[in-house]
C-alpha cells in the first residue's frame, strides 16, 4: 500500500452562505484532503497541530477513515486554528470575518518516522517555509510532491514560495493565483511560466468552471459537474487536491495520461463536498456514490464526432 503524507491545517470553521450558517465545525485543509484521499486504498498520515479544545470525536473520525493521526500535535493549553467566512450570493466570492492562528502560529511539522519514505507528499496551503521543512524531513525522494498555495503567500512570502516551488512536481492553484504569480492573464502563458519555475505539472482550478492540467505542451480540461445546488464551497479545492493525491498514490502512475484521471477524480470528489456544510458530505461518502458520479462525468465529457 502506497504511503501518502498530508500536511495542512486541522481546524474549526464557522461558515455563512445564502443557505444558512454554522457555529464552529470541523474544517482545515488537511481534514478535507484526508477525507477525500480516504476514498482510495492508501496509507495516509495527517501532519498538523490542534489545541486542547479540539474534540476527540473529530480525531476519531479521521482515524476511522484510516488516516494516521500520530503526526497531529495536540497542544493541551492552546487553541485550534479558527477561520470564519461569509459567502456572497454568487458563491464564488467571500469575506473573511475572522482568522485566529492560535497554535498554528508556532507550528513546526514533524513527519512520523514510518512516513518519511512516503511515495506521495501533499503540501496543503501553509507558509512555504513550513512546506519546505516537511520536504527536508523525507528520507527518500518522493515519487511525487504536490503543492497547494494561495495569493496571501505571494503577497508576504514570495521568495520562500518560489524556493519551495522549485522542489515540487505538481502545483494546484486557482486562476486568479496563477495570474498573480506570473503577471500573465492568459492561463496558457501563465502555466508555461510556472513550468519554468520547477513543477512538471500545473493544475489551475477554475471553481464551477472546472480545472486545467498542463504538462509541457499538453493541455487537458476537466469540466465541473453541473449541480442543482451548491450549498457551501468551503474546502472544495482541498477536496480536489485530496482526490488527486489519493488517486496518484493509489495507482503509482505519474504519467500525463494518468494525471487526467486524477483530475477527474479530484473534480468528482469536490462536487460532493459542496453539497453540504463543511465536511459533512465527505464524512459518509460511499464508494458506490463516487462510482455513479464518475459515470456522470464520463457521460458529460464523452462524444463521438466524424471528422471529414
Amino acid at each position: 500500500m502506497s504511503k501518502l503524507v498530508i500536511v495542512g491545517t486541522v481546524a474549526f470553521d464557522a461558515i455563512e452562505t445564502p443557505f444558512g450558517k454554522t457555529d464552529k465545525i470541523l474544517g482545515g485543509a488537511a481534514t478535507y484532503i484526508g477525507l477525500s484521499a480516504s476514498q482510495f486504498n492508501v496509507d495516509a498520515t495527517a501532519v498538523s497541530i490542534v489545541g486542547g479544545d479540539f474534540p476527540q470525536e473529530y480525531l476519531d473520525l479521521l482515524s476511522s477513515k484510516n488516516i494516521d493521526i500520530s503526526g497531529i500535535e495536540i497542544v493541551k493549553e492552546g487553541k485550534t486554528f479558527f477561520w470564519s467566512g461569509r459567502y456572497h450570493n454568487d458563491m464564488n466570492s467571500r469575506d473573511t470575518l475572522a482568522t485566529e492562528l492560535n497554535t498554528l502560529a508556532d507550528f513546526n511539522p514533524v513527519v512520523p518516522e514510518d512516513y518519511k519514505d512516503a511515495e506521495v507528499v501533499m503540501l496543503g496551503n501553509l507558509h512555504p517555509l513550513v512546506q519546505a521543512s516537511v520536504l527536508d524531513q523525507m528520507t527518500t525522494k518522493p515519487k511525487m510532491v504536490i503543492l497547494d498555495t494561495m495569493n496571501f503567500w505571494m503577497d508576504c512570502a514570495l521568495d520562500d514560495l518560489l524556493n519551495v516551488i522549485k522542489r515540487i512536481d505538481v502545483i494546484t492553484i486557482n486562476d486568479e493565483e496563477a495570474r498573480q504569480l506570473t503577471g500573465e492573464y492568459s492561463l496558457v502563458v501563465a502555466a508555461r511560466k510556472i513550468h519554468a519555475m520547477g513543477p512538471k505539472y500545473v493544475v489551475i482550478k477554475k471553481g464551477e468552471h472546472g480545472a486545467l492540467l498542463f504538462h509541457d505542451h499538453n493541455v487537458f480540461y476537466a469540466p465541473a459537474l453541473p449541480l442543482e445546488e451548491v450549498f457551501d464551497p468551503t474546502g472544495a479545492g482541498d477536496t480536489f487536491a485530496g482526490g488527486f493525491a489519493g488517486y496518484i498514490a493509489n495507482t503509482g502512475d505519474t504519467s500525463f495520461e494518468n494525471m487526467k484521471n486524477a483530475v477527474i477524480y479530484g473534480s468528482t470528489l469536490a462536487s460532493f463536498c459542496v453539497e453540504k456544510f463543511g465536511t459533512e458530505r465527505m464524512q459518509n461518502l460511499s464508494n458506490d456514490e463516487v462510482h455513479k458520479r464518475l459515470l456522470q462525468f464520463k457521460q458529460l465529457t464523452q462524444f463521438e464526432i466524424e471528422l471529414s
